[in-house]
C-alpha cells in the first residue's frame, strides 16, 4: 500500500511540475451587507462595507487584468489579528498562480476587532465572490468554479470557524494556527461538518496548540477532518514578515527550529493535494495528501475513511466494510445487488463479493472480492472469539477442536502480512498500530493493535 502511495506521490508531483503556471491579476471591490453597518472601505453600497483583495488568474499580470482562461475554485481568506492582506502575498502568489481565485476581506484589522463580524463577513465574501461568475460586468464572468474554501490564519482562523458554522456550501475549512474567538470558535465547531484541515506549529506560543488548535480540531463535527502538526514550526510562518505578528511571536515562542520558507513549504506541500481533492475533486490527490502528512516533518491525525481500501469481513453470513463511506454499493459476481446500500449486507448465496464504497466528493474504493464458500452458521462461528481486544502484544482465542490452526493476517489493503500456525495465541509484537484482520478457515475477525 505504501508504494502504491508514493507512486501517486510521484505521479502528482511530475503532474505538477507541468502544470500551467498562471499570472496573477488583481481586482479591488466592496462589497456590501445591507443587514449590517461598520467595516471597511465605501463604494459597496447601503450597509456594511466589505472591501476585498481579489487574486485571480489572468492572461498577465497587473490589476484588473483580463482573467484567463478556465473556471477557478474560490479560496476567501481570513487575516489574523491587526495583521493586513498583504501580509499574505505568499498565499496570493502561490494559490493565484495555480488556478485559484483568492479573495481578503479587509475588516475587522484594528486592535479590537469584532470576531463575530469578520466570521459573518467571510460567509458573505464566498457569495458574492460566486455572484461575480453571472455579472457581465465582472473580469471573472463566467470563470469562477461553484467550489468554495474558507481559509484563515490566527484570528481569522478561528473567524473561519465561525463562518464555517451550520455552513454547507462551502467545500472546506482550513485553519493555520486558528485562535479562539469570541464568540467561540471552540463552541461553533461541534456545528462544522464540512471536511476540515488544521494546522499548528509546535513551538507556537502566541496560539498554544492545547489551548486554542487541538480544542477546536477535536470540536469540529466534519466528515473529515485532519490535524497537521509542523515540527518546529511557529505561529506567524504561515505569512511573510509582519512586524505585529513577529513582534508577538519573539516574547511568547520558543524553539522554533524552521525557517518561515521552510514552513511555508511544508504547508504547502499538504495543503495543495488537500485543496486538489475537496476543490477540484481529484479523487487521487487524496492519497497525496496523506502520504504527504506522514512526512517526518509532521505529527498528524484524521479521522477520514475517504482513500482507505475496504476490506469485507464475514459472521453470520452478514458481511461488512471495514471503512466507513457516504454510500456503499454491494456486488455478488460482479452484478450489482439492488437494496443492497449500508455498510453490512446479509448474503443469502454463495459467491464471489464486492463492496464499492464512495466518499466525499464522489471518490470511491472498491475491495478485492470475498470468497463466500458456504452458508455458515451461528453455532459454528461461535467457536472462535479472540480476547483482549485491542490488544498491544498477543491475542489469545477459543479452539475447541485443540488442533493447532493456520491464521492468515491481513492489513486494511487486503494484504497478508503473516501467515502463523498457532494452538490458541497468537503474536502482534511485530505490528505497528493499526486495524487488521484475521482468517480462520472461512471466517474473518477483526482485530485492533493498540
Amino acid at each position: 500500500m505504501k508504494n502504491i502511495l508514493l507512486s501517486f506521490l510521484f505521479l502528482f508531483l511530475f503532474l505538477s511540475g507541468f502544470q500551467a503556471q498562471f499570472a496573477v491579476g488583481h481586482t479591488t471591490i466592496t462589497f456590501n451587507d445591507p443587514t449590517r453597518t461598520g467595516g471597511f472601505g465605501t463604494g459597496g453600497g447601503t450597509g456594511r462595507q466589505i472591501q476585498t483583495e481579489i487574486y485571480y488568474p489572468a492572461v498577465s499580470a497587473g490589476d484588473n487584468v483580463a482573467a484567463a482562461n478556465g473556471v477557478f475554485p474560490i479560496i476567501v481568506f481570513g487575516h489574523g489579528f491587526v495583521m493586513s492582506w498583504d501580509a499574505y502575498q505568499n498565499i496570493w502568489e502561490h494559490y493565484s498562480s495555480l488556478g485559484y481565485i483568492v479573495a481578503f476581506p479587509r475588516t475587522e484589522g484594528t486592535f479590537s476587532p469584532n470576531h463575530g463580524e469578520f466570521g459573518m463577513d467571510l460567509r458573505l465574501v464566498v457569495q458574492k465572490v460566486q455572484e461575480l461568475n453571472t455579472n457581465s460586468g465582472s473580469i471573472l464572468f463566467g470563470k469562477i468554479h461553484p467550489n468554495s474554501a474558507i481559509i484563515g490564519h490566527s484570528m481569522g482562523g478561528g473567524a473561519s470557524i465561525l463562518a464555517a458554522e451550520n455552513n454547507s456550501s462551502i467545500k472546506t475549512i482550513v485553519g493555520l494556527a486558528p485562535a479562539n474567538t469570541t464568540p467561540s470558535a471552540i463552541s461553533a465547531a461541534v456545528n462544522v461538518t464540512v471536511p476540515a484541515l488544521i494546522f499548528s506549529g509546535s513551538q507556537d506560543g502566541v496560539t498554544p496548540a492545547a489551548d486554542h488548535h487541538t480544542p477546536i480540531y477535536q470540536g469540529l463535527n466534519s466528515s473529515c477532518k485532519t490535524f497537521v502538526s509542523i515540527l518546529g514550526g511557529g505561529h506567524c510562518y504561515y505569512a511573510n514578515t509582519n512586524f505585529n505578528c513577529d513582534f508577538g511571536e519573539t516574547t511568547s515562542s520558543t524553539g522554533i527550529s524552521i525557517t518561515r520558507a521552510q514552513q511555508q513549504e511544508r504547508t504547502y506541500s499538504v495543503l495543495d493535494p488537500w485543496l486538489d481533492y475537496t476543490l477540484r475533486e481529484n479523487c487521487a490527490a487524496y492519497l497525496v495528501f496523506v502520504t504527504a502528512t506522514e512526512a517526518t516533518s509532521f505529527l498528524s491525525e484524521s479521522n477520514c475513511s475517504a482513500g482507505l481500501f475496504p476490506v469485507i469481513s464475514e459472521s453470520f453470513n452478514t458481511l461488512t466494510s471495514s471503512v466507513n463511506g457516504i454510500s456503499y454499493q454491494w456486488y455478488l459476481n460482479g452484478n450489482m445487488l439492488p437494496n443492497s446500500n449500508a455498510i453490512a449486507f446479509t448474503a443469502t448465496e454463495i459467491g464471489s463479493y464486492t463492496v464499492e464504497v464512495t466518499f466525499e466528493n464522489d471518490c470511491s474504493e472498491t475491495s478485492l472480492p470475498f470468497i463466500l464458500s458456504e452458508l455458515g452458521s451461528k453455532e459454528l462461528e461461535m467457536e472462535y472469539t479472540f480476547h483482549p481486544n485491542p490488544t498491544a502484544d498477543f491475542v489469545n482465542f477459543t479452539n475447541p477442536s485443540m488442533v493447532p490452526l493456520t491464521i492468515q493476517l491481513l492489513n486494511l489493503s487486503g494484504e497478508i502480512v503473516s501467515e502463523q500456525k498457532v494452538l490458541d495465541k497468537i503474536d502482534l509484537r511485530f505490528l505497528i498500530e493499526g486495524i487488521y484482520f484475521f482468517k480462520i478457515e472461512k471466517f474473518t475477525y477483526k482485530i485492533v493493535k493498540q
